[in-house]
């Protein structure tokens, strides 16, 4: 079997990949969709991949994986590999989880990342009413991550929550010291949250990037009593191109709250200082960020080695991108805690996508399904109407 053809479009938000092969089989990866301007990224690499054996995974990525780097050259590179396992899969007419070692849990456990309600304000019982419309959610979720802190320009938009100025545009580097006020408005919101779920549902906080050290130590100090799930990417995250695996080490050792980090980073050696140090508790790499799938069940064994565990990032990844995770999330060792739950966006993706069961979260588990590959595929016809007009060949052969 060859690589007969790379390619990339932009379906509704999301960057998605296919690749062709001489024996009548393709294969589909997918992005974030706060990516849509990765195609170029994509179609650099397909050169590097033609004629190539899909079903020899680790051989077509040792071409290209050294080529990649953090957002957005690796999100490009984990598509290709996404859809580098659809084939293996499809080809061997097994599920990608028994390709991966196989699975060792019928179910995987998700969080909520992803289905929102509209905030009614910024005040403490506004996000209690938040909260307890999620808590309400038919796929019963049993983690909810919230946007605190950095993370949230609207929380962070009220008057004297930090000192200077909040920069403002898309994907402005909010970063800062906070006042006394800010600090103890934002742990009142989380104290708020956390009233309404109890002990029956975990409160995860999506907190920045964006905080200094000491501001972070004495949040996640303020909040033990709480027993939070994990606060996340305080000190770096999101389109930071580093880790500073030190000062995470320095907050982590500061608190009994765990800490959470990872999903900017690129490939397993840039984990190396975050694992071996054990910095954080709770490692998240996110499978269309990382490398691919592969990449992340590297990264979880070595975590597990070291006590640290394992809840994957993937809030954006999309439909495909799901699959992705249900497959990967089913093989990993018992430091697995849960993956974010992405959905699809718009709703029309739903229509396009054939595979998923009709409930696909429930009792806030995934049912590990054994269609091959990624068990999930593009319906071409129903998604034409989506492609943009310079892609009207997307789904020819």
């Amino acid at each position: 079997m060859k690589i007969t053809d790379l390619k990339c479009t932009i379906l509704g938000k999301n960057p998605v990949v296919r690749i062709t092969t001489d024996e009548g089989i393709c294969g589909w990866g997918e992005a974030e969709s706060s990516k849509p301007y990765l195609k170029p990224h994509v179609l650099f690499y397909r050169d590097l991949i033609l004629g190539e054996d899909p079903t020899n995974v680790e051989r077509v990525m040792l071409k290209i994986r050294r080529m990649g780097a953090f957002k957005p050259w690796g999100s490009a590179v984990s598509a290709i590999e996404m859809a580098l396992w659809d084939i293996a899969g499809k080809a061997a007419d097994v599920p990608v989880y028994k390709l991966l070692g196989g699975k060792i849990r019928d179910k995987v456990l998700t969080y909520n990342g992803s289905v929102r309600f509209p905030m009614n304000g910024q005040t403490p019982q506004d996000y209690a009413e938040n909260m307890a419309k999620m808590k309400t959610c038919k796929e019963g979720f049993t983690i909810i991550k919230q946007a605190v802190g950095f993370h949230n320009r609207g929380m962070m938009g009220l008057p004297n929550m930090s000192f200077g100025e909040m920069p403002t545009g898309k994907r402005a580097p909010a970063r800062g010291l906070m006042t006394e006020h800010g600090l103890n408005y934002v742990i009142d919101c989380v104290r708020a949250m956390k009233e309404v779920l109890g002990d029956e549902v975990g409160l995860a906080l999506d907190c920045g990037p964006g905080w200094m050290l000491p501001d972070a130590i004495r949040f996640a100090q303020a909040i033990e009593p709480l027993n939070v799930m994990w606060v996340e990417d305080m000190l770096t995250g999101d389109y930071t191109p580093y880790v500073q695996a030190d000062l995470y080490r320095d907050l982590t050792t500061s608190t009994s709250t765990p800490v959470h980090t990872g999903e900017q980073i690129y490939l397993r050696q840039n984990f190396t200082d975050l694992i071996e140090k054990q910095a954080v508790n709770i490692v998240g790499p996110d499978p269309a960020d990382v490398g691919g799938i592969a990449e992340l069940k590297w990264i979880a064994e070595y975590a597990d080695l070291h006590g640290i565990l394992m809840a994957p990032h993937g809030i954006f990844d999309g439909l495909i991108g799901l699959a992705a995770l249900v497959q990967v999330c089913a093989t990993l060792p018992q430091n697995y805690v849960a993956f974010e739950y992405p959905t699809g966006d718009p709703a029309w993706w739903y229509d396009i996508v054939e595979g998923l069961p009709d409930q696909i979260v429930k009792d806030s588990e995934i049912a590990v399904w054994d269609r091959p590959g990624l068990g999930v595929d593009i319906i071409a016809e129903a998604a034409k109407q989506y492609l943009p007009e310079a892609d009207a060949g997307f789904f020819d052969w």
